[in-house]
């Protein structure tokens, strides 16, 4: 009885130091609220928020001759208007920064949408750029996860 107790006493603290070992490592980089799919080759952008679908919407990414990144970050930056000191002060409204001077923001170029037009930004329809903002400004910086693919 004692060789069985010893057991199932030692069996639950292993649980209990693998429980602790998982929640040290969630508190370290916590699951994104807000997710921000961008498909390059559909030119699509999906949000999910806490794991549900939050809006499907037509973007702009880099035209010919320019580069849009790939990869996933955190944003590090919010700016409600941004003037681009790189292409003659273009106005870059509702602009969420993820990678040095790249960006998500809206355009006044919306029949452009749903193609590459840009130096390389995600293009948003300023409706919908301005929901996106609100939702990151909302949950944090921290708690938005960008991922860009082809």
């Amino acid at each position: 009885m004692k060789k069985l107790f010893a057991l199932f006493a030692g069996i639950i603290m292993l649980a209990c130091i693998a429980a602790g070992i998982n929640e040290a490592a969630a508190k370290a980089r916590p699951a994104p609220e807000v997710e921000i799919y961008v498909d390059i080759s559909n030119q699509t952008m999906e949000v999910d928020v806490n794991g549900w679908p939050y809006g499907r919407w037509k973007v702009s990414t880099a035209r010919d001759g320019y580069y849009t990144p790939r990869g996933s970050w955190r944003p590090f930056m919010l700016k409600k208007m941004h003037y681009s000191k790189k292409y003659d002060n273009s106005p870059m409204p509702n602009s969420i920064f993820f990678l040095g001077g790249y960006a998500i923001h809206a355009t006044y170029y919306i029949n452009q949408l749903g193609r590459p037009a840009s130096h390389g930004c995600i293009r948003l329809h300023p409706q919908n750029a301005a929901k996106l903002y609100s939702l990151v400004q909302q949950h944090g910086l921290s708690a938005t996860l960008i991922t860009i693919s082809n």
